[in-house]
């Protein structure tokens, strides 16, 4: 009798060490840093596929969206604070649900457009040095087995390559960017940013759905305060191939990288 009530007992504490454990790990979600694996080629260079970071939902307060599922009670923001213009930003787009990934480009009322692939900010062109060719391998990217866009045509396992640029966003943020063609959103019309709405880019100009695009056409437009979930500060682990167990396709020189 003794030994089924230990048996008992010890699977009561089994249980019980379970249920902490995932409340544990619900308060550290919410609250401080929520995990985000890369799954597109959008933030390149800044953001490889296959990059896993975890986003620091401190830096600018809590909404709704900081909770799984969009649970949490919360109308608006609480302890909100403003994001800086050219932080890597985790955000809820605002109608279809997914987390994206872009960099903060517009802040509430600046004028924002793109003439001939170069940025103005309120009117004033943002300078953009080259900085030579971002190169990788023309092969199959992470577990979508996505390939890379390139601006020559390689064979398979080929250099893929793409002309990369260092933008000085204003306020003395500089980060890589890179230029594959002249595409559709190297011109677009001012955007004039909305009062509590933000404007956002990806790094790779010529592979990313993002501010530039209406929502109607499959890109983000504006995005409210609320949606946004954390700024992306660091890289922890990286992998480039279908699989995190893959030891052969890991980064190394990535793993703990900060984000610029």
């Amino acid at each position: 009798m003794a030994t089924k009530t230990k048996a008992k007992g010890g699977v009561l504490e089994f249980a019980k060490t379970i249920v902490y454990a995932l409340l544990l790990a619900g308060v550290i979600r919410t609250l401080f840093f929520q995990p985000f694996w890369i799954p597109s080629g959008s933030m390149k260079p800044t953001l490889l596929i296959g990059d896993f970071l975890f986003v620091n939902k401190m830096a600018y307060g809590y909404s709704r969206y900081s909770c799984p599922f969009s649970m949490c009670p919360i109308d608006g923001r609480i302890l909100g604070r403003e994001p800086t213009r050219g932080d890597v930003v985790v955000f809820r787009h605002p109608t279809n649900g997914t987390d994206y990934i872009k960099r903060l480009i517009g802040l509430p009322g600046d004028t924002v457009q793109v003439q001939n692939g170069v940025l103005f900010l309120n009117g004033q062109e943002v300078p953009q040095t080259p900085d030579g060719v971002f190169t990788e391998v023309n092969e199959p990217q992470g577990p979508m087995a996505s390939p890379p866009r390139c601006m020559n045509r390689p064979a398979p396992g080929g250099d893929c390559d793409a002309d990369q640029f260092v933008e000085a966003l204003p306020g003395g943020t500089d980060h890589l960017i890179l230029n594959l063609e002249n595409g559709f959103g190297d011109n677009t019309p001012a955007f004039t940013v909305p009062e509590g709405e933000f404007f956002f880019m990806g790094d790779n100009r010529d592979n990313s759905m993002d501010s530039r695009f209406p929502r109607s056409a499959g890109g983000v437009g504006f995005v409210p305060f609320a949606n946004l979930i954390g700024r992306a500060d660091r890289i922890i682990f990286s992998s480039g191939g279908s699989s995190m167990l893959a030891f052969w396709t890991w980064r190394p020189d990535r793993f703990l990288k900060g984000i610029n």
